[in-house]
This record gives structure tokens, C-alpha cells and sequence, in this order.
């Protein structure tokens, strides 16, 4: 397994969301942490980052189809 070198708090940075929501996408996909500053391997990463724009893709079609009304 080979790592992103990329902790917590950084994809929160660069993906401007806040820790305690990566940190809960940890929990809740079973990543393994110990703090914000943690490096994380390369497929939990790309796992994070998915549920990341998942969520945030859901959000603006639900804001799409609203202002069509």
C-alpha cells in the first residue's frame, strides 16, 4: 500500500472542509488515525477525497434543481 503523503488536516485544507468532517469520513469508511497531522495511504486517501466530492456533487444538484422551480 503506498502513501499520498497527505495527512488529515491537509486534504481538509485542500479540499476546504474542516477536520472534524474528514476525521468522521475516517471513522465512518474505517481509517485508521491518530491525529489531524496523520499521513494516510494512497487508497484511503482517494477514498476520502471521493466522499468528498460525492457529497459536494449532491449538494449542488439539489441546489440546481431547486432554483429551477
Amino acid at each position: 500500500m503506498g502513501f499520498a503523503d497527505l495527512s488529515i488536516a491537509e486534504i481538509a485544507a485542500d479540499y476546504n472542509t474542516s477536520v472534524a468532517e474528514v476525521l468522521q469520513l475516517c471513522d465512518r469508511l474505517g481509517i485508521n488515525y491518530k491525529n489531524p497531522q496523520t499521513r494516510l495511504a494512497l487508497e484511503d486517501v482517494k477514498a476520502i477525497i471521493s466522499e468528498i466530492m460525492a457529497k459536494r456533487n449532491c449538494s449542488g444538484s439539489d441546489r440546481q434543481e431547486d432554483s429551477s422551480l
